[in-house]
């Protein structure tokens, strides 16, 4: 079969790669669990979703389980895709390289199982921007079989509501539901309806995320004043889809929810428990204060960059990106004050595999 025929988009020859992927140690829980490689279960049907980042490349590939998610594969990697693309409104030679070489993997492993397969590929932020998108998919696709589908901000946030209801309260009708990226934010402002599922109400991406902002102010130490700048940046950003929606009445009286996707949220939740390495199971799903959220937050920003680069839960890959972060993340507490969030390390990827699931189940 040529790569042509394929209607899966999956990649139809195999490009040569090494296994070199960044593992995040437990990744998995009940209803998202992966067992060990010799244990890990054989499909009719497995589905794969990769979600390529400003910063991250990631990947999961799953069967459908009991419970939700059976995770039998996943992959990592930091690339930086985005690194310069503020300045030059280019993805870089450099970046573009390192993340063909992450994508090579994710084609290796997608090729060595078994099952018949389901891939979805997304690209966000960093490809609606860079002029050199459409350069940059084609050559993806002849280097490593895998198709890019350049997603709008709209999408991004759909698939990462989806991705992380499964955390949802069903007890408190409304969400803000957030994911601090690379390149931007996207807030969705969510309700739960009586049948236990969610309607989009709508959502907002903020043009602003943790690698552009480290750009922008600088990496390493992010000094008090630039870190108050950011944090009014976007909450200044926020500002008309409060107004727009009613949301800080809905807060107020007690009817809506918060959840946290990102990595600048799992730092916080890996750092609040003391955690000597980072671990999914305890961290994806946990409930932390405001007022803790705030704490973390400035005992990293008290740390300075070589102390958060050893950190287990930080290392020198997001050493200079969790200040920012932490700014916008502090803005978005601001502006909603709900007193409470759930961390969710799930989201887009997630969503796509649960909606390519219900699609495949829903025309057997």
């Amino acid at each position: 079969m040529t790569e042509q025929e394929r209607s899966d988009g999956l990649p139809a020859e195999l490009p040569a790669a090494s296994d070199g992927m960044d593992r995040r140690p437990n990744e998995g829980r009940a209803e998202h669990r992966q067992p060990c490689a010799t244990q890990r279960p054989v499909f009719e049907k497995a589905f794969a979703a990769i979600d390529l980042g400003t910063n991250n490349c990631r990947m999961l590939i799953a069967g459908p389980g009991e419970n939700g998610l059976d995770i039998v594969d996943s992959f990592s990697r930091v690339v930086r895709l985005g690194e310069g693309l503020q300045s030059s409104g280019r993805l870089s030679d450099e970046a573009m390289e390192r993340t063909i070489g992450a994508l090579r993997i994710c084609s290796s492993k997608l090729r060595r199982r078994r099952e018949d397969m389901e891939l979805r590929a997304v690209a966000t932020h960093a490809c609606r921007k860079a002029s050199n998108c459409c350069d940059f998919v084609f050559e993806v696709k002849s280097k490593t079989g895998i198709f890019l589908e350049i997603i709008t901000p709209e999408e991004e946030g759909r698939l990462a509501m989806l991705g992380c209801a499964p955390l949802l309260d069903d007890s408190t009708p409304y969400a803000v539901i957030f994911d601090i990226g690379g390149g931007s934010s996207e807030v969705i402002w969510a309700r739960l309806d009586a049948g236990g599922g969610m309607k989009l109400i709508d959502s907002i991406s903020v043009p602003h995320g943790v690698v552009t902002l480290s750009e922008k102010y600088g990496s390493g130490d992010l000094p008090e004043n630039l870190y108050c700048e950011i944090r009014q940046m976007i909450l200044e950003k926020l500002s008309p889809f409060d107004a727009k929606h009613g949301i800080s009445e809905v807060v107020a009286r007690g009817e809506a929810q918060m959840i946290g996707v990102s990595g600048t949220m799992t730092t916080i939740g890996g750092v609040f428990l003391d955690l000597p390495r980072y671990d999914r199971r305890r961290v994806d799903g946990m409930l932390i204060g405001f007022d803790a959220v705030l704490n973390v937050s400035r005992e990293l920003g008290s740390m300075g960059w070589r102390r958060r680069a050893e950190h287990p839960c930080i290392g020198a890959s997001r050493a200079d990106l969790v200040m920012p972060g932490c700014a916008i993340l502090e803005a978005i507490c601001k502006a909603w004050p709900i007193g409470t969030l759930r961390v969710a390390d799930r989201g887009l990827r997630e969503g796509i595999l649960l909606e390519m699931m219900r699609s495949h189940a829903g025309a057997s």
